[in-house]
């Protein structure tokens, strides 16, 4: 049985999408049976997973209110080992409301989660920004969770909420385990990044905090624009390489 990985943020823009996209072609790479799953309503993991230009754009949305079926949502990837589920129409809707509240007050999600866990290795799902309703849904059914924090003083400032928030759900969920802050979009030389780098080492416990560290690179840019994760596109790109290498440390907590 493998384990529902979650990926979250207390704001966007942080590398939350680009880490979840970049880890599970990652995990894909070394032979892992991975599923990435979208249901963050902004709906950005179809933009940078490797899928065909021609690919249907429903997913988790439209499985949850009940107009596809679980095969229907289930997508290929470029490799042969990852699959994704788009967060669907509702990343173009204009209100999420009857979104958020199916999530909220229905057990399809986790049902999702753990029909996934019995057929994957790992299922790594991208949340959305904040410890909201569909957030704490997602951490309250899956086994490990991640925390991207962007190397800038405003992300840093935001990071304690999200920490109390997986704190709380902690308290009824015990299987969840915090796997680590990863910092991303780091600038060597860039003043105010090594500060928050620094800031970090300093005053948060070793143990919370990864080691890899996430560069910003333009081939991490260039290559969520050609639709395709970092690691493939670029595999020799400094952003890459330190995806690969944290790939590499979770999958021995995984098998």
């Amino acid at each position: 049985m493998g384990d529902v990985l979650a990926i979250v943020s207390q704001k966007g823009g942080v590398g939350k999408t680009t880490t979840a996209v970049n880890l599970s072609a990652a995990f894909a790479r070394r032979g892992l049976k991975t599923l990435i799953i979208d249901v963050d309503p902004q709906g950005s993991v179809r933009y940078g997973v490797g899928l065909r230009r021609d690919h249907q754009n429903a997913g988790f949305a439209d499985y949850l209110n009940g107009q596809k079926s679980l095969r229907e949502v289930i997508l290929p990837t470029a490799l042969p080992w990852l699959r994704v589920i788009l967060a669907g129409s509702v990343s173009d809707a204009a209100d999420h409301a009857t979104y958020q509240q199916l999530i909220a007050e229905t057990d399809v999600l986790p049902d999702l989660l753990a029909t996934a866990r019995q057929r994957c290795h790992v299922v790594v799902v991208d949340a959305p920004p904040g410890i909201g309703p569909i957030t704490r849904k997602v951490l309250e059914t899956s086994q490990r969770v991640i925390v991207p924090l962007q190397c800038e003083p405003l992300a840093l400032q935001t990071t304690p909420q999200i920490l109390r928030g997986i704190q709380d759900v902690v308290a009824t969920n015990e299987r969840l385990t915090l796997d680590g802050i990863l910092m991303t979009m780091f600038e060597p030389g860039n003043a105010a990044s090594e500060r928050v780098v620094d800031y970090v080492r300093r005053h948060l416990p070793a143990n919370i905090v990864f080691n890899t560290v996430i560069p910003r690179t333009i081939a991490t840019t260039d290559a969520f624009a050609a639709g395709q994760p970092v690691v493939l596109r670029t595999p020799a790109d400094a952003a890459s390489l330190a995806y690969i290498e944290l790939a590499s440390q979770l999958a021995e907590r995984f098998i």
